[in-house]
């Protein structure tokens, strides 16, 4: 029995915790108080006294305490259980709180990614208690399970279509050369019958890469001078404007810079790697220089996307963290600039605190309704961004996106103009990640947002009109049964502090949100298209680390509004930007021809169809999928 006196120091409660195996079950990390010490003493004390311990070891100190530690009347001794059990009680739900956490720690880093979920006859094996509602329900899960089956029984399945058989040819717009290989004399010459015949050639085609070359261009302007006139001076043609000062640097070089960086992430000594490789050794400054250039030219540009996008009447947006170093003097507040004074007061805070950087983020919007993506960078997450972009923007029509604080109060700081729409995968994620506490309830939530989902399925071949109707009459009544499984007595047993709770919190909180893409065939009815769009900057951050300044991240934020723009519309990235850049430096304005989709109308061999071929593949087979899924549903038995 280990027992220490009260008010023992609490490097012998450590170490006595340390060696005895019933307290291995201490929080991970959790620090011991001196009450916490002081009461659990008492407790173990008090039951080694109880257990008439060895006499002989009552005097060590380290082993044993005297019993005028004790409380002499029966009163304090009951109040000391009662304390004793309270301690317990919190160091016991302290613990369970903590293997939640671990739990949900590990499954987040080793679960799959995927968060699929079909519903399974096997749910009836579970024990759910001798609850009537329990009852009512394995009673209509083992119907719907008898009826799958006739209906399984009956479904005739469709025979696979076969696939197009692979061409393994080179393409036949690439320069071919050929070589022969040199014939032995062994092989010329037959022992018997003397010299060979050649008959023709086995031809074998191998492909070769050649590292990109570099060439320079000489650009002769002609002088013209009046003989014996030399008031006249010295005549030439006008030069062509350049990115940087002498046009050392074609636009080729800066469309390959800019896809480098936005397009494939590459940071900037990784690009001068990839540039001496080819015979050109470029400090990194000059990299940077023509980088920057770039971005001041396609400014413009990047302002009427933004303004295409403003316009469209749906847009989705998302927005992830990216590391801004503290320059070396904080830009001073603009009067009448709202995003100038967050600026100043964001850096000025960090550098109080004695930091060296702060989490800036880039936000991106994406039109639901013309191919554009436009991003956005701001020093904090602060409501500022969101209202800079769209409350000042003039946005009028629907807003598609999380649960972010920034975002929930947007309809009134717009007077109504803006309407929120929540994003449905976010709910459907709170759900199934808490399934294991609440299998039952959690399955049927599972199960309703498996059928919305495979009514949109249905929608995507169809015009808005028509998804419209379709939600109205498909998934309105799914929503009105997770209405009635929400407010019902299983849903309102669940405790308040359990993560389930949250779940249901969510949707309770955001139901009138979730519900607003039914009204409007133009949204989807989650914003996983624009949330993949951070992977876009995620991967970049990885690479390039963070931001210079604040001049770096608006840069950022329209070259990337630029390659985005034109990966969503499969475009040659560096075909694209290299004519944006020619077209602007020679003075032109006419944006909507440069608009990503109608540049693509009018340049169709920049187009990468393979990637459009991929994703008409798997939308193919997962609208089969889920055909079938429906077909099995609906069809009477």
């Amino acid at each position: 029995m280990v027992r220490f006196a009260r008010g023992a120091p609490l490097e012998v409660a450590r170490r006595v915790f340390s060696q005895d195996a019933r307290f291995h079950r201490w929080p991970l990390g959790q620090e011991i108080s001196a009450r916490t010490s002081e009461t659990l003493g008492r407790r173990w004390c008090f039951m080694g006294i109880m257990q008439s311990e060895d006499p002989n070891t009552a005097g060590d100190p380290n082993t044993a305490m005297h019993a005028t530690a004790l409380p002499d009347d029966l009163a304090a001794c009951h109040a000391l259980l009662v304390e004793q059990a309270r301690t317990i009680t919190q160091l016991h739900q302290r613990v369970q709180e903590q293997e939640l956490t671990i739990n949900e720690l590990l499954q987040r880093a080793f679960r799959h990614r995927r968060e699929r979920y079909l519903e399974d006859p096997n749910q009836l094996k579970l024990d759910f208690g001798d609850t009537p509602e329990a009852a009512d329900a394995a009673a209509g899960l083992a119907e719907a399970v008898q009826e799958a089956e006739i209906l399984v029984a009956a479904y005739k399945r469709r025979k696979r279509v076969p696939r197009k058989p692979r061409n393994e040819q080179l393409p036949a717009h690439l320069p071919r050369y050929r070589v022969e290989v040199p014939t032995p004399d062994d092989v010329k010459q037959c022992a018997q019958h003397g010299e060979r015949k050649p008959i023709g050639f086995d031809e074998v085609e191998t492909l070769e890469f050649e590292r990109p070359k570099l060439k320079v261009r000489v650009t002769c302007y002609p002088k013209y001078i009046c003989e014996n006139e030399p008031s006249c001076g010295v005549a030439q043609p006008p030069r062509e404007p350049g990115l940087v000062e002498g046009n050392r640097y074609g636009t080729s070089v800066a469309a390959e810079i800019v896809t480098g960086k936005c397009g494939y992430h590459l940071p900037i000594y990784r690009e001068q790697d990839y540039f001496a490789g080819c015979g050109w050794t470029v400090d990194r400054s000059t990299l940077l220089n023509i980088f920057r250039a770039s971005a001041e030219l396609v400014h413009p540009l990047a302002l009427y996307l933004r303004g295409e996008v403003l316009e469209s009447g749906a847009i989705g947006t998302a927005e992830t963290r990216v590391t801004l170093l503290l320059p070396p003097e904080i830009p001073e507040a603009k009067e009448g600039d709202p995003k100038s004074r967050r600026i100043h007061e964001v850096l000025s805070e960090a550098r109080a605190a004695g930091r060296k950087s702060v989490s800036g983020r880039m936000w991106a919007y994406r039109s639901l309704t013309v191919p554009i993506n436009v991003f956005d960078f701001t020093v904090s997450r602060h409501r500022d961004g969101p209202d800079e972009f769209l409350v000042a923007g003039g946005f009028v029509g629907k807003l598609l996106g999380d649960c972010y604080s920034g975002y929930q109060g947007i309809t009134l700081r717009s007077d109504a103009r803006i309407v929120r729409a929540a994003c449905n995968a976010h709910a459907r994620r709170k759900v199934f990640e808490q399934r294991e506490s609440y299998p039952l309830l959690s399955s049927r939530f599972l199960a309703a947002y498996q059928e919305l989902y495979d009514i949109e399925e249905h929608g995507k071949f169809v015009s808005v009109g028509e998804r419209e109707e379709l939600r109205s009459s498909e998934a309105r009544p799914v929503w009105q049964r997770m209405r009635q499984l929400l407010d019902s007595e299983a849903a309102l047993r669940v405790l308040p502090k359990e993560k389930f709770a949250e779940a249901l919190g969510y949707l309770r909180n955001q139901w009138d949100a979730l519900q607003v893409y039914l009204g409007d065939g133009r949204l989807p009815i989650d914003n996983n298209e624009t949330e993949q769009l951070m992977k876009q900057i995620a991967l970049g951050r990885k690479n390039w680390l963070f931001l210079g300044s604040v001049a770096a991240g608006e840069r950022m934020a329209d070259l990337m509004t630029l390659v985005s723009s034109a990966l969503r519309n499969d475009l040659d990235v560096w075909a694209y930007v290299k004519d944006v850049l020619d077209r602007l430096l020679a003075g032109s304005t006419d944006y909507a021809s440069l608009r990503p989709d109608r540049w693509a109308a009018s340049h169709p061999n920049d187009i990468r169809t393979y990637r459009a071929d991929e994703r008409r593949d798997r939308a193919a087979a997962q609208h089969d999928r889920r055909a079938r899924r429906r077909a099995a549903k609906r069809t009477p038995g």
